[in-house]
């Protein structure tokens, strides 16, 4: 958020920078990035931090380095967030979106719990919950369909839950935290592969009739709160070609 202190390492926050740039189409594939002595002096740090920012932007996948020409913006599509990671990017800047996303289609309405829903979210079958679904794209097509599973009494809190519309104020999960005074205490996450099923190639708006043959990822996460209820059960799922990518810091 804005104000709050950057506490990343040097080479961290260049290849942030340029990071943002890419992913959002501000530098276009085929773009040269600026050259060890030009990143040193541009960002006033070291050659060996310039370098160590460049290496880690080809690490991600997200340039190449071309033998006497320099390291040019790739074209890839962007990997997909978890539920978990949305919340993360939430917490930390107010938007769930990542560098170049975008979400419409949103669509909200008050259905059964199908069995696996509600066995996720630990009410009897076919009580009411509310249904949320978006679908997360960038400039290369669709990133994940969403689905998000409340159950219905959130709804008398936070009556926009129900309606076809984006959330205004927040995420779910934070309107219904401040709602009930109770926070998010801990998730759980899946991820595994499956083969695209005619529903599955509805909701990424591919032809039924004639799926990918190649398996997607689907991701689900279980949020519960301080008392132990689970406050929401999503699953995403990516799009034909996207992975998913975490990234973690090993101590030494």
């Amino acid at each position: 958020m804005a104000g709050q202190a950057d506490n990343r390492a040097p080479y961290a926050k260049i290849a942030a920078h340029y990071t943002e740039l890419i992913t959002s189409g501000q530098l276009q594939p085929g773009t040269l990035l600026p050259s060890i002595k030009n990143l040193s002096e541009e960002w006033k740090v070291s050659t060996a931090t310039a370098e160590k920012a460049l290496r880690k932007l080809r690490n991600d996948g997200l340039v190449r380095g071309i033998h006497g020409i320099g390291t040019e913006v790739l074209d890839q599509p962007t990997p997909m967030s978890s539920g978990a990671q949305r919340q993360d990017r939430g917490r930390r800047t107010g938007s769930s979106w990542g560098a170049g996303e975008r979400s419409d289609s949103h669509q909200a309405a008050v259905v059964p719990a199908p069995d696996d829903v509600a066995q996720a979210l630990d009410i009897p079958p076919g009580s009411d919950v509310i249904r949320r679904s978006r679908v997360y794209r960038d400039r290369h097509g669709i990133i994940a369909h969403s689905t998000s599973w409340i159950p219905a009494r959130y709804g008398k809190l936070v009556p926009q839950l129900a309606e076809s519309e984006r959330l205004q104020g927040g995420t779910s999960l934070q309107l219904i935290a401040q709602a009930t005074g109770r926070p998010i205490s801990h998730r759980i996450d899946t991820a595994s592969a499956r083969l695209v099923t005619a529903e599955h190639a509805r909701l990424l708006e591919l032809d039924p009739g004639n799926p990918p043959t190649e398996p997607v990822v689907v991701m689900t996460a279980k949020f519960v709160d301080s008392e132990g209820n689970v406050v929401e059960y999503g699953v995403d799922l990516g799009g034909p070609g996207r992975t998913w990518r975490t990234e973690s810091e090993v101590a030494p």
